[in-house]
Protein backbone atom coordinates (compact mmCIF):
# COMPACT_ATOMS: atom_id res chain seq x y z
CA UNK A 1 0.00 0.00 0.00
CA UNK A 2 1.29 3.33 -0.83
CA UNK A 3 1.00 6.23 0.74
CA UNK A 4 -1.67 7.87 -1.65
CA UNK A 5 -3.73 4.74 -0.90
CA UNK A 6 -4.21 5.10 2.65
CA UNK A 7 -7.91 5.50 3.41
CA UNK A 8 -7.97 5.78 6.97
CA UNK A 9 -5.20 6.99 9.95
CA UNK A 10 -5.19 3.08 11.69
CA UNK A 11 -4.50 1.43 8.04
CA UNK A 12 -1.84 4.16 7.63
CA UNK A 13 -0.29 2.71 11.20
CA UNK A 14 -0.62 -0.62 10.70
CA UNK A 15 0.88 -0.43 7.07
CA UNK A 16 3.77 1.73 8.76
CA UNK A 17 4.11 -1.06 11.07
CA UNK A 18 4.59 -3.67 7.94
CA UNK A 19 7.55 -1.22 6.85
CA UNK A 20 9.13 -0.47 10.22
CA UNK A 21 8.27 -3.49 12.43
CA UNK A 22 11.36 -3.79 15.21
CA UNK A 23 12.32 0.41 14.67
CA UNK A 24 12.08 2.30 17.77
CA UNK A 25 8.39 4.73 17.93
CA UNK A 26 7.70 5.64 21.40
CA UNK A 27 9.70 6.36 23.57
CA UNK A 28 8.64 7.13 27.53
CA UNK A 29 10.58 7.50 30.65
CA UNK A 30 10.41 4.18 32.43
CA UNK A 31 12.62 3.66 35.61
CA UNK A 32 14.50 6.99 35.02
CA UNK A 33 15.27 6.63 31.30
CA UNK A 34 13.86 6.62 28.08
CA UNK A 35 12.94 3.20 27.11
CA UNK A 36 11.47 2.99 23.65
CA UNK A 37 8.55 1.05 21.97
CA UNK A 38 9.26 -0.72 18.85
CA UNK A 39 6.15 -0.32 15.84
CA UNK A 40 5.66 -3.63 16.59
CA UNK A 41 5.23 -4.14 19.97
CA UNK A 42 2.78 -1.06 19.98
CA UNK A 43 0.51 -2.53 17.36
CA UNK A 44 1.05 -5.59 19.55
CA UNK A 45 -1.06 -3.44 21.83
CA UNK A 46 -3.53 -1.82 19.60
CA UNK A 47 -5.19 -4.94 18.65
CA UNK A 48 -6.09 -6.89 21.34
CA UNK A 49 -7.11 -3.66 23.24
CA UNK A 50 -9.40 -2.99 20.27
CA UNK A 51 -10.66 -6.80 20.24
CA UNK A 52 -11.44 -5.72 24.19
CA UNK A 53 -13.65 -2.63 22.98
CA UNK A 54 -15.27 -4.55 20.55
CA UNK A 55 -16.44 -6.97 23.48
CA UNK A 56 -17.79 -4.00 26.04
CA UNK A 57 -20.11 -3.54 22.99
CA UNK A 58 -18.22 -0.50 21.14
CA UNK A 59 -19.47 -0.58 17.75
CA UNK A 60 -18.76 1.51 14.77
CA UNK A 61 -19.76 4.93 14.99
CA UNK A 62 -19.51 5.16 18.84
CA UNK A 63 -17.79 7.54 20.54
CA UNK A 64 -15.10 6.72 23.43
CA UNK A 65 -13.83 9.67 25.64
CA UNK A 66 -10.35 9.67 26.03
CA UNK A 67 -8.51 11.48 29.23
CA UNK A 68 -5.23 11.11 29.46
CA UNK A 69 -1.85 12.90 29.88
CA UNK A 70 0.79 12.22 27.01
CA UNK A 71 2.29 8.90 27.08
CA UNK A 72 2.22 5.85 24.94
CA UNK A 73 -0.99 4.53 25.90
CA UNK A 74 -2.76 7.22 24.59
CA UNK A 75 -1.63 6.65 21.04
CA UNK A 76 -2.33 2.87 21.75
CA UNK A 77 -6.36 3.59 22.95
CA UNK A 78 -6.54 6.15 20.15
CA UNK A 79 -5.50 3.66 17.25
CA UNK A 80 -7.58 1.01 19.27
CA UNK A 81 -10.38 3.01 19.12
CA UNK A 82 -10.20 4.19 15.54
CA UNK A 83 -9.45 0.74 14.51
CA UNK A 84 -12.39 -1.38 15.03
CA UNK A 85 -14.45 2.37 13.54
CA UNK A 86 -15.37 4.21 16.41
CA UNK A 87 -14.58 7.37 17.02
CA UNK A 88 -12.09 9.16 19.52
CA UNK A 89 -13.51 12.22 21.95
CA UNK A 90 -9.82 13.76 23.23
CA UNK A 91 -10.55 15.66 26.27
CA UNK A 92 -8.49 17.91 28.13
CA UNK A 93 -6.55 16.46 31.35
CA UNK A 94 -7.27 19.91 33.05
CA UNK A 95 -11.11 19.93 32.26
CA UNK A 96 -13.61 20.48 35.16
CA UNK A 97 -16.29 18.70 36.44
CA UNK A 98 -18.70 20.43 34.51
CA UNK A 99 -16.67 20.28 30.96
CA UNK A 100 -16.55 16.54 30.92
CA UNK A 101 -20.29 16.68 31.71
CA UNK A 102 -21.05 18.15 28.90
CA UNK A 103 -18.72 16.46 26.60
CA UNK A 104 -20.39 13.35 28.00
CA UNK A 105 -23.63 14.66 27.11
CA UNK A 106 -23.18 15.68 23.79
CA UNK A 107 -21.31 13.23 22.26
CA UNK A 108 -22.88 10.56 23.80
CA UNK A 109 -19.89 8.69 24.73
CA UNK A 110 -20.45 4.88 25.04
CA UNK A 111 -17.02 4.67 26.83
CA UNK A 112 -14.55 6.63 28.43
CA UNK A 113 -10.49 5.71 28.64
CA UNK A 114 -8.95 7.41 31.60
CA UNK A 115 -5.06 7.27 32.56
CA UNK A 116 -4.78 8.54 36.72
CA UNK A 117 -7.00 8.04 39.30
CA UNK A 118 -6.35 11.95 39.90
CA UNK A 119 -8.15 12.26 36.40
CA UNK A 120 -10.53 9.48 37.02
CA UNK A 121 -11.62 11.49 40.31
CA UNK A 122 -12.54 14.32 38.17
CA UNK A 123 -14.26 12.60 35.31
CA UNK A 124 -16.60 10.29 37.91
CA UNK A 125 -18.92 12.63 38.70
CA UNK A 126 -19.97 13.72 35.21
CA UNK A 127 -20.29 10.20 35.10
CA UNK A 128 -23.22 9.95 37.33
CA UNK A 129 -25.28 11.94 34.91
CA UNK A 130 -24.37 10.67 31.69
CA UNK A 131 -26.67 7.54 31.18
CA UNK A 132 -24.53 6.37 28.05
CA UNK A 133 -21.73 5.85 29.19
CA UNK A 134 -21.25 1.87 29.66
CA UNK A 135 -17.82 1.79 31.05
CA UNK A 136 -14.88 3.13 31.68
CA UNK A 137 -10.96 1.74 30.99
CA UNK A 138 -8.22 2.98 33.71
CA UNK A 139 -4.79 3.25 31.93
CA UNK A 140 -3.70 2.95 35.60
CA UNK A 141 -4.97 0.34 38.88
CA UNK A 142 -8.88 1.66 39.03
CA UNK A 143 -8.65 2.32 42.99
CA UNK A 144 -11.49 4.89 42.93
CA UNK A 145 -13.01 6.18 45.55
CA UNK A 146 -16.62 6.03 44.52
CA UNK A 147 -19.00 3.16 43.95
CA UNK A 148 -20.20 3.07 40.32
CA UNK A 149 -23.16 0.97 38.49
CA UNK A 150 -21.46 1.42 35.14
CA UNK A 151 -18.44 -0.95 34.51
CA UNK A 152 -14.60 -0.21 35.11
CA UNK A 153 -11.98 -2.03 33.88
CA UNK A 154 -8.11 -2.02 33.98
CA UNK A 155 -6.52 -1.67 30.79
CA UNK A 156 -4.49 -4.46 31.04
CA UNK A 157 -7.49 -7.01 31.86
CA UNK A 158 -9.13 -5.46 28.43
CA UNK A 159 -5.82 -6.06 27.05
CA UNK A 160 -5.98 -9.74 27.95
CA UNK A 161 -9.32 -10.10 27.29
CA UNK A 162 -8.45 -8.58 23.68
CA UNK A 163 -5.97 -11.57 23.34
CA UNK A 164 -8.03 -14.55 23.16
CA UNK A 165 -10.42 -12.58 20.24
CA UNK A 166 -10.64 -13.84 17.07
CA UNK A 167 -11.33 -10.21 15.21
CA UNK A 168 -8.74 -9.33 12.60
CA UNK A 169 -8.05 -5.69 13.44
CA UNK A 170 -5.90 -4.81 10.75
CA UNK A 171 -8.66 -5.91 8.38
CA UNK A 172 -11.13 -3.77 9.76
CA UNK A 173 -8.94 -0.89 9.53
CA UNK A 174 -8.15 -1.35 5.96
CA UNK A 175 -12.51 -1.20 5.57
CA UNK A 176 -12.61 2.38 6.88
CA UNK A 177 -13.49 4.84 4.83
CA UNK A 178 -11.84 7.76 4.46
CA UNK A 179 -14.71 10.40 4.72
CA UNK A 180 -15.63 8.45 8.52
CA UNK A 181 -15.18 10.30 11.12
CA UNK A 182 -11.63 9.50 12.94
CA UNK A 183 -12.23 12.08 15.70
CA UNK A 184 -14.60 14.88 17.84
CA UNK A 185 -12.36 17.54 19.26
CA UNK A 186 -14.26 20.25 21.32
CA UNK A 187 -13.58 23.71 21.06
CA UNK A 188 -14.63 26.79 22.71
CA UNK A 189 -17.21 28.76 20.87
CA UNK A 190 -18.39 32.58 21.29
CA UNK A 191 -21.33 31.25 23.80
CA UNK A 192 -19.22 29.34 25.91
CA UNK A 193 -20.01 26.11 25.72
CA UNK A 194 -17.56 23.84 23.39
CA UNK A 195 -18.54 22.56 20.31
CA UNK A 196 -17.62 19.05 18.88
CA UNK A 197 -15.98 20.06 15.33
CA UNK A 198 -16.03 16.02 13.75
CA UNK A 199 -12.95 15.39 11.53
CA UNK A 200 -12.49 12.45 9.36
CA UNK A 201 -9.90 10.43 7.93
CA UNK A 202 -9.76 12.68 5.36
CA UNK A 203 -9.13 15.64 7.00
CA UNK A 204 -6.22 14.70 9.24
CA UNK A 205 -4.31 12.68 6.46
CA UNK A 206 -4.26 15.57 4.07
CA UNK A 207 -2.94 17.99 6.42
CA UNK A 208 0.22 15.34 7.43
CA UNK A 209 0.68 14.87 3.61
CA UNK A 210 0.33 19.12 3.42
CA UNK A 211 2.80 19.41 6.15
CA UNK A 212 5.19 16.94 4.57
CA UNK A 213 5.58 18.79 1.73
CA UNK A 214 6.36 21.71 3.34
CA UNK A 215 8.70 20.10 5.20
CA UNK A 216 10.40 17.50 2.95
CA UNK A 217 13.44 20.58 2.20
CA UNK A 218 14.59 19.76 5.21
CA UNK A 219 15.82 15.90 4.43
CA UNK A 220 12.77 14.39 6.24
CA UNK A 221 14.61 10.94 6.92
CA UNK A 222 14.75 9.41 10.74
CA UNK A 223 12.98 12.54 12.64
CA UNK A 224 12.63 12.60 16.45
CA UNK A 225 9.64 14.60 17.64
CA UNK A 226 9.15 15.64 21.65
CA UNK A 227 5.50 15.52 22.24
CA UNK A 228 4.55 17.98 25.36
CA UNK A 229 1.75 19.70 24.12
CA UNK A 230 -1.32 18.08 25.20
CA UNK A 231 -3.13 15.62 22.18
CA UNK A 232 -6.31 16.59 23.41
CA UNK A 233 -5.34 19.71 21.30
CA UNK A 234 -6.12 19.21 17.47
CA UNK A 235 -2.44 21.38 16.95
CA UNK A 236 -0.75 18.29 18.94
CA UNK A 237 -3.24 16.05 17.78
CA UNK A 238 -2.05 16.22 14.21
CA UNK A 239 1.56 17.49 13.96
CA UNK A 240 2.87 15.50 17.27
CA UNK A 241 0.51 12.53 16.90
CA UNK A 242 -0.35 12.03 13.32
CA UNK A 243 1.72 13.61 10.87
CA UNK A 244 5.35 11.81 12.72
CA UNK A 245 3.13 8.26 12.34
CA UNK A 246 2.91 9.22 8.49
CA UNK A 247 6.71 10.20 7.82
CA UNK A 248 7.68 6.65 9.88
CA UNK A 249 9.58 8.97 12.63
CA UNK A 250 10.13 8.34 16.59
CA UNK A 251 8.21 10.32 19.63
CA UNK A 252 9.45 11.12 22.78
CA UNK A 253 6.83 11.88 25.68
CA UNK A 254 8.48 14.71 27.53
CA UNK A 255 7.60 14.28 31.63
CA UNK A 256 6.13 18.03 31.68
CA UNK A 257 7.24 21.37 31.44
CA UNK A 258 9.04 21.32 34.48
CA UNK A 259 11.30 18.70 32.67
CA UNK A 260 11.41 20.07 29.58
CA UNK A 261 14.56 21.12 29.20
CA UNK A 262 16.33 17.93 30.07
CA UNK A 263 13.47 16.46 27.82
CA UNK A 264 15.19 18.11 24.82
CA UNK A 265 18.93 17.01 25.64
CA UNK A 266 18.26 13.31 26.03
CA UNK A 267 15.88 13.07 23.23
CA UNK A 268 17.68 15.23 20.80
CA UNK A 269 14.57 16.12 18.81
CA UNK A 270 14.91 16.99 15.12
CA UNK A 271 11.52 18.76 14.80
CA UNK A 272 9.67 20.40 17.28
CA UNK A 273 6.12 21.60 17.77
CA UNK A 274 4.86 24.28 20.26
CA UNK A 275 2.75 27.32 20.89
CA UNK A 276 4.45 30.99 21.49
CA UNK A 277 4.26 30.68 25.05
CA UNK A 278 6.86 28.13 25.46
CA UNK A 279 9.19 30.50 22.90
CA UNK A 280 8.37 33.02 24.99
CA UNK A 281 9.65 31.30 28.28
CA UNK A 282 12.46 29.65 26.91
CA UNK A 283 13.55 33.48 25.57
CA UNK A 284 12.85 34.74 29.36
CA UNK A 285 14.98 32.01 30.77
CA UNK A 286 17.90 32.74 27.91
CA UNK A 287 17.97 36.56 28.28
CA UNK A 288 17.98 36.32 32.12
CA UNK A 289 20.76 33.77 32.00
CA UNK A 290 22.88 35.95 29.79
CA UNK A 291 21.88 39.11 32.08
CA UNK A 292 23.39 36.97 35.22
CA UNK A 293 26.32 36.05 33.53
CA UNK A 294 27.23 39.74 32.23
CA UNK A 295 30.99 40.15 31.17
CA UNK A 296 32.17 39.28 27.85
CA UNK A 297 29.29 36.35 27.85
CA UNK A 298 26.38 39.03 28.13
CA UNK A 299 28.40 41.12 25.37
CA UNK A 300 28.91 38.24 23.01
CA UNK A 301 25.75 36.76 23.06
CA UNK A 302 24.15 40.45 22.39
CA UNK A 303 26.10 40.65 19.49
CA UNK A 304 25.02 37.45 17.97
CA UNK A 305 21.64 38.60 18.23
CA UNK A 306 22.90 41.91 16.56
CA UNK A 307 24.36 40.15 13.25
CA UNK A 308 21.92 37.32 13.02
CA UNK A 309 19.08 39.93 12.78
CA UNK A 310 20.84 41.99 10.25
CA UNK A 311 21.83 39.00 8.43
CA UNK A 312 18.23 37.76 8.51
CA UNK A 313 16.82 41.34 7.28
CA UNK A 314 19.34 41.76 4.51
CA UNK A 315 21.78 38.69 3.76
CA UNK A 316 24.26 40.59 1.69
CA UNK A 317 24.32 43.40 4.07
CA UNK A 318 27.11 42.29 6.31
CA UNK A 319 30.48 43.38 5.93
CA UNK A 320 33.47 41.22 5.99
CA UNK A 321 34.81 42.06 9.56
CA UNK A 322 30.86 41.44 10.35
CA UNK A 323 31.15 38.11 8.75
CA UNK A 324 33.49 36.36 10.02
CA UNK A 325 32.48 38.06 13.65
CA UNK A 326 29.43 35.73 12.63
CA UNK A 327 30.95 33.13 11.81
CA UNK A 328 33.07 33.20 15.06
CA UNK A 329 29.98 33.78 17.64
CA UNK A 330 28.15 30.90 15.36
CA UNK A 331 30.89 28.61 17.17
CA UNK A 332 31.10 30.12 20.58
CA UNK A 333 27.26 31.63 20.82
CA UNK A 334 24.49 29.63 18.65
CA UNK A 335 26.21 25.69 18.88
CA UNK A 336 26.18 26.32 22.86
CA UNK A 337 21.83 27.25 22.35
CA UNK A 338 21.59 24.59 19.86
CA UNK A 339 23.22 21.96 22.17
CA UNK A 340 20.34 23.20 24.70
CA UNK A 341 17.24 22.14 21.95
CA UNK A 342 19.60 18.62 21.80
CA UNK A 343 21.91 19.79 18.93
CA UNK A 344 20.26 18.16 15.74
CA UNK A 345 16.93 20.54 15.39
CA UNK A 346 16.25 21.46 11.87
CA UNK A 347 13.25 23.37 12.99
CA UNK A 348 11.09 24.68 15.53
CA UNK A 349 7.28 24.89 14.32
CA UNK A 350 4.88 27.54 16.47
CA UNK A 351 1.25 27.38 15.91
CA UNK A 352 -1.67 27.53 17.97
CA UNK A 353 -1.69 31.36 18.71
CA UNK A 354 0.23 34.45 16.79
CA UNK A 355 3.87 34.67 17.73
CA UNK A 356 5.34 37.45 18.38
CA UNK A 357 8.05 38.40 15.88
CA UNK A 358 10.53 39.89 18.12
CA UNK A 359 10.62 36.07 19.47
CA UNK A 360 10.62 34.70 16.17
CA UNK A 361 13.46 37.12 15.66
CA UNK A 362 15.68 36.01 19.01
CA UNK A 363 15.52 32.37 17.62
CA UNK A 364 16.18 32.63 14.40
CA UNK A 365 18.98 35.35 15.09
CA UNK A 366 20.45 32.22 17.51
CA UNK A 367 20.55 29.86 14.33
CA UNK A 368 17.78 27.66 15.45
CA UNK A 369 14.91 27.79 12.07
CA UNK A 370 11.58 28.61 13.55
CA UNK A 371 8.24 28.03 11.17
CA UNK A 372 5.40 30.16 11.84
CA UNK A 373 2.04 28.76 10.64
CA UNK A 374 -1.67 29.43 10.72
CA UNK A 375 -4.99 27.44 11.78
CA UNK A 376 -7.86 26.17 13.71
CA UNK A 377 -9.46 23.22 14.80
CA UNK A 378 -12.29 23.16 11.75
CA UNK A 379 -9.19 22.95 9.96
CA UNK A 380 -7.50 19.64 11.03
CA UNK A 381 -6.10 22.32 12.28
CA UNK A 382 -2.93 23.54 9.63
CA UNK A 383 -4.29 25.67 6.71
CA UNK A 384 -0.47 27.30 6.45
CA UNK A 385 3.18 27.51 7.55
CA UNK A 386 6.30 29.38 6.82
CA UNK A 387 8.45 27.18 3.95
CA UNK A 388 12.49 26.84 5.22
CA UNK A 389 14.27 29.18 2.68
CA UNK A 390 11.79 30.99 2.27
CA UNK A 391 10.96 32.31 5.77
CA UNK A 392 8.87 35.61 6.92
CA UNK A 393 8.54 36.30 10.60
CA UNK A 394 5.46 38.55 10.79
CA UNK A 395 3.30 35.92 8.13
CA UNK A 396 2.28 32.53 9.42
CA UNK A 397 3.40 31.41 5.40
CA UNK A 398 1.37 30.44 2.30
CA UNK A 399 -1.02 28.00 2.30
CA UNK A 400 -0.65 24.59 2.33
CA UNK A 401 -0.82 21.92 -0.98
CA UNK A 402 -4.55 21.54 -1.91
CA UNK A 403 -5.47 24.26 0.26
CA UNK A 404 -7.11 27.67 -0.94
CA UNK A 405 -7.34 30.79 1.05
CA UNK A 406 -9.20 33.85 0.17
CA UNK A 407 -10.04 37.17 1.73
CA UNK A 408 -13.29 37.78 1.74
CA UNK A 409 -14.66 41.59 1.53
CA UNK A 410 -14.19 42.16 4.87
CA UNK A 411 -11.55 40.97 5.48
CA UNK A 412 -12.09 37.67 6.79
CA UNK A 413 -9.87 34.48 5.81
CA UNK A 414 -11.44 31.65 3.95
CA UNK A 415 -10.00 28.41 3.24
CA UNK A 416 -11.05 25.32 1.38
CA UNK A 417 -9.67 22.21 0.65
CA UNK A 418 -9.84 18.41 2.36
CA UNK A 419 -8.58 19.82 5.69
CA UNK A 420 -12.04 21.65 6.04
CA UNK A 421 -14.28 20.17 8.69
CA UNK A 422 -17.10 17.78 8.38
CA UNK A 423 -18.89 19.90 10.47
CA UNK A 424 -20.05 20.26 14.50
CA UNK A 425 -21.29 17.01 16.30
CA UNK A 426 -25.08 17.89 16.77
CA UNK A 427 -25.05 21.37 15.61
CA UNK A 428 -26.12 22.10 11.88
CA UNK A 429 -26.90 25.49 12.77
CA UNK A 430 -22.92 26.46 13.86
CA UNK A 431 -21.59 24.38 11.38
CA UNK A 432 -23.78 26.26 8.41
CA UNK A 433 -22.42 29.35 9.99
CA UNK A 434 -18.87 28.39 9.86
CA UNK A 435 -19.13 26.66 6.66
CA UNK A 436 -20.40 28.56 3.38
CA UNK A 437 -20.28 26.86 0.07
CA UNK A 438 -17.25 24.89 1.04
CA UNK A 439 -15.57 28.06 2.87
CA UNK A 440 -14.56 27.51 6.36
CA UNK A 441 -14.70 30.99 7.71
CA UNK A 442 -11.84 31.25 10.27
CA UNK A 443 -12.90 34.59 11.72
CA UNK A 444 -9.79 35.99 11.83
CA UNK A 445 -8.87 39.00 9.69
CA UNK A 446 -5.95 39.18 7.56
CA UNK A 447 -4.00 39.72 3.80
CA UNK A 448 -2.27 37.75 1.02
CA UNK A 449 1.15 39.69 0.71
CA UNK A 450 2.99 39.47 -2.89
CA UNK A 451 4.72 36.66 -2.20
CA UNK A 452 1.75 34.67 -1.21
CA UNK A 453 1.90 34.71 2.32
CA UNK A 454 -0.51 34.97 4.81
CA UNK A 455 -0.60 37.52 7.23
CA UNK A 456 -3.37 37.55 10.38
CA UNK A 457 -3.22 41.29 11.27
CA UNK A 458 -7.02 41.12 13.48
CA UNK A 459 -9.72 39.13 15.12
CA UNK A 460 -13.06 39.22 13.95
CA UNK A 461 -14.61 37.04 16.99
CA UNK A 462 -14.22 37.41 19.99
CA UNK A 463 -12.51 34.35 21.18
CA UNK A 464 -9.54 34.64 23.06
CA UNK A 465 -6.60 32.62 21.64
CA UNK A 466 -4.05 32.12 24.80
CA UNK A 467 -0.12 31.85 24.02
CA UNK A 468 -0.14 28.35 24.56
CA UNK A 469 -3.03 28.02 21.96
CA UNK A 470 -5.92 27.50 24.24
CA UNK A 471 -9.34 29.20 23.18
CA UNK A 472 -11.12 30.69 25.65
CA UNK A 473 -14.50 32.14 25.55
CA UNK A 474 -14.63 35.66 27.15
CA UNK A 475 -18.44 36.35 27.10
CA UNK A 476 -18.44 33.03 29.46
CA UNK A 477 -15.97 34.28 31.74
CA UNK A 478 -17.59 37.26 32.38
CA UNK A 479 -21.26 36.01 32.56
CA UNK A 480 -19.74 34.29 35.64
CA UNK A 481 -17.88 37.07 36.88
CA UNK A 482 -21.05 39.21 36.80
CA UNK A 483 -22.77 36.83 38.44
CA UNK A 484 -21.34 37.89 42.02
CA UNK A 485 -23.00 40.73 43.25
CA UNK A 486 -19.89 42.68 44.31
CA UNK A 487 -19.17 42.52 40.62
CA UNK A 488 -21.33 44.95 37.78
CA UNK A 489 -19.65 44.53 34.79
CA UNK A 490 -16.41 42.53 33.19
CA UNK A 491 -14.08 42.13 30.29
CA UNK A 492 -11.33 39.54 30.50
CA UNK A 493 -8.27 40.00 28.35
CA UNK A 494 -5.64 37.57 27.62
CA UNK A 495 -4.63 37.59 23.52
CA UNK A 496 -1.55 35.82 22.81
CA UNK A 497 -1.00 36.10 26.64
CA UNK A 498 -0.24 33.25 29.08
CA UNK A 499 -3.13 33.79 31.32
CA UNK A 500 -6.11 36.05 31.18
CA UNK A 501 -6.73 39.44 33.54
CA UNK A 502 -9.80 42.27 33.67
CA UNK A 503 -11.31 44.99 34.13
CA UNK A 504 -13.93 45.35 36.32
CA UNK A 505 -16.57 47.62 37.51
CA UNK A 506 -17.37 46.98 41.34
CA UNK A 507 -21.18 47.46 42.26
CA UNK A 508 -21.56 50.88 42.88
CA UNK A 509 -23.74 50.44 46.50
CA UNK A 510 -20.81 48.09 47.38
CA UNK A 511 -18.45 50.04 46.17
CA UNK A 512 -19.34 53.22 48.41
CA UNK A 513 -19.40 50.56 51.68
CA UNK A 514 -16.11 49.57 50.67
CA UNK A 515 -14.45 53.12 49.77
CA UNK A 516 -10.21 52.69 49.53
CA UNK A 517 -10.12 48.87 50.65
CA UNK A 518 -12.44 48.05 47.51
CA UNK A 519 -9.93 46.52 45.11
CA UNK A 520 -8.35 44.84 48.38
CA UNK A 521 -12.17 43.16 48.98
CA UNK A 522 -12.81 41.82 45.26
CA UNK A 523 -9.30 39.57 46.08
CA UNK A 524 -11.64 36.82 47.85
CA UNK A 525 -14.57 37.16 45.54
CA UNK A 526 -12.15 36.63 42.15
CA UNK A 527 -10.75 33.64 44.09
CA UNK A 528 -14.07 32.43 44.39
CA UNK A 529 -14.91 32.79 40.81
CA UNK A 530 -11.80 31.10 40.16
CA UNK A 531 -12.91 28.22 42.09
CA UNK A 532 -15.17 27.46 39.67
CA UNK A 533 -13.38 27.59 36.61
CA UNK A 534 -10.71 25.65 34.43
CA UNK A 535 -7.19 26.53 34.72
CA UNK A 536 -7.34 28.30 30.94
CA UNK A 537 -10.14 30.32 32.22
CA UNK A 538 -8.80 31.98 35.64
CA UNK A 539 -8.59 35.49 36.21
CA UNK A 540 -5.04 36.10 37.24
CA UNK A 541 -5.34 39.73 37.90
CA UNK A 542 -7.55 42.61 37.58
CA UNK A 543 -7.89 46.26 37.77
CA UNK A 544 -11.11 48.62 39.16
CA UNK A 545 -12.40 50.41 36.35
CA UNK A 546 -12.62 54.34 36.89
CA UNK A 547 -16.67 54.18 35.76
CA UNK A 548 -19.49 51.60 34.49
CA UNK A 549 -19.60 50.65 30.78
CA UNK A 550 -22.76 52.93 29.13
CA UNK A 551 -23.99 53.65 25.58
CA UNK A 552 -23.13 57.09 26.82
CA UNK A 553 -19.22 56.79 27.58
CA UNK A 554 -19.14 54.66 24.22
CA UNK A 555 -18.26 51.26 26.01
CA UNK A 556 -21.36 49.67 25.37
CA UNK A 557 -23.72 49.50 21.98
CA UNK A 558 -27.49 50.70 22.07
CA UNK A 559 -27.80 46.62 22.47
CA UNK A 560 -26.03 46.44 25.38
CA UNK A 561 -23.05 44.65 24.46
CA UNK A 562 -19.20 45.36 25.92
CA UNK A 563 -17.08 47.63 23.23
CA UNK A 564 -13.74 45.61 24.07
CA UNK A 565 -11.83 47.82 21.25
CA UNK A 566 -13.03 51.10 23.60
CA UNK A 567 -12.37 49.48 26.66
CA UNK A 568 -8.99 48.46 25.50
CA UNK A 569 -8.13 51.83 24.29
CA UNK A 570 -8.68 52.85 28.17
CA UNK A 571 -7.21 50.25 30.06
CA UNK A 572 -5.41 48.33 27.62
CA UNK A 573 -1.99 49.82 28.77
CA UNK A 574 -3.07 49.11 32.71
CA UNK A 575 -3.99 45.69 31.53
CA UNK A 576 -0.35 45.06 29.92
CA UNK A 577 1.03 46.49 33.25
CA UNK A 578 -0.19 43.48 35.07
CA UNK A 579 1.63 40.84 33.13
CA UNK A 580 4.54 42.59 34.67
Amino acid sequence: MSERDWTSLPAMFFDQVGRLGDRPFLWAKRGGDYKPLSWGDTAARITPLARGLLAQGVEKGDRVMLVAENRPAWLVADMAIMSIGAITVPAYTTNTTNDHLHILHDSGAKGAIVSTRKLAEQLLPATLNAPELKFIIAMDPPEFSQELSLRVLHMDDVIEQGQQGHANIIEMANRAASDDTACIIYTSGTGGLPKGVMLSHRNLLSNCDGARERLVELGLSNEVFLSFLPLSHSYEHMVGHFFPMTIGAEIYYAQGVDTLSSDMIEARPTIMSAVPRLYETLHQRISAGVRKAGGLKEKMFLKTIELGTRRYQNPAGLGIVDHITDRLLDKLVRDKVRARFGGRLKALVSGGAPLNPDIGMFFTALGLQILQGYGQTETSPVISVNRPGDMKLHTVGPPLKDVEVKIADDGEILARGDLVMQGYWNNQEATNEAIRDGWVHTGDIGLIDEDGHLQITDRKKDIIVNSGGDNVSPQRVENILTIEPEIAQAMVYGDRHPHLVAVLVADADWLAAQGADAEKALVPVLERVNASLSNIEKVRRFILADEAFSVENELMTPTMKIRRHKILSLYGEALEVLYG
